[in-house]
């Protein structure tokens, strides 16, 4: 198993998904409060907030709590909205992981993450231990039956992405994180619309993880961290082959 979007190709195919939409929708809630405090509350003037909005819709969030949201964030309900922070640590076999979190305590979200590192056989790390080992990147995804390879790389390329590819049943636009809303308004407007538009992180160097006992490890950490409420997003580099995966019952 090969490619950036690790953890989230491996909860598909382990069908490990949030579904208890309470939690769902407690992550969206999040993103909008850090969107709107990071750019304003007007999602025409503020690209991200207009994504996180976006994702809610697509999940049925109710209006009235995507509203409260924002004003969470731009401070008009009173209180201090949660904070961004990112947290590198390794898993199993010398697997890097970014671990992206939302939270309004950092010493609870430090301390809930530390706990599962150390049960799970992994370390947590200082302030840019790994943060070498990824780029920064903005992520478009459309399903297949939505263009062909070929139309799509020409669209893709003339509104200023950087690589076009294929992951299971969707194309993934890969752009510069400032272009990465850019490119999907220019995409909208070919009536191409994406199922989701994010930042993300990409691994620049791989950890194959060639024993079942590890894969599982670090598999088994990536979801504990996952469950976590204050985190956002998981970010992992392991490159477990399929024919290790097939044995998994995780």
């Amino acid at each position: 198993m090969a490619g950036h979007s690790k953890w989230s190709k491996v909860k598909h195919i382990k069908g490990v998904v949030d579904v208890k939409r309470g939690k769902i929708f407690s992550k969206l809630s999040r993103e909008i409060i850090v969107a709107a405090k990071s750019g304003g509350g007007d999602p025409r003037l503020n690209a991200r907030l207009r994504t996180a909005i976006d994702a809610a819709r697509a999940q049925n969030m109710p209006n009235d709590t995507i509203d409260r949201a924002i004003k969470k964030g731009t401070g008009e309900l009173g209180g201090e909205a949660p904070a961004e922070i990112t947290y590198e640590g390794y898993a199993p076999g010398g697997v890097a992981l970014m671990v992206e979190c939302v939270t309004d305590n950092k010493n609870r979200t430090s301390a809930d993450l530390r706990s599962a590192f150390t049960r799970h056989h992994g370390s947590l790390g200082t302030p840019g231990s790994v943060a070498h080992v990824f780029a920064r990147k903005g992520e478009i995804r459309l399903p297949l039956a939505a263009a062909t390879e070929e139309s799509l790389l020409e669209a893709a390329l003339e509104a200023g992405a950087d690589d076009v590819s294929q992951d299971g049943d969707d194309h993934i636009i890969l752009t510069a994180p400032d272009q990465l809303f850019a490119v999907g308004d220019a995409l909208r407007t070919r009536q191409l619309v994406p199922t989701s538009q994010k930042l993300t992180q990409i691994p620049l160097t791989l950890a194959p993880v060639q024993d079942r006992q590890t894969a599982q490890q670090v598999l088994r950490l990536c979801e504990a961290l996952d469950d976590l409420d204050d985190v956002q997003n998981v970010h992992a580099n392991f490159d477990i082959p399929e024919d290790v995966m097939e044995t998994l019952s995780t």
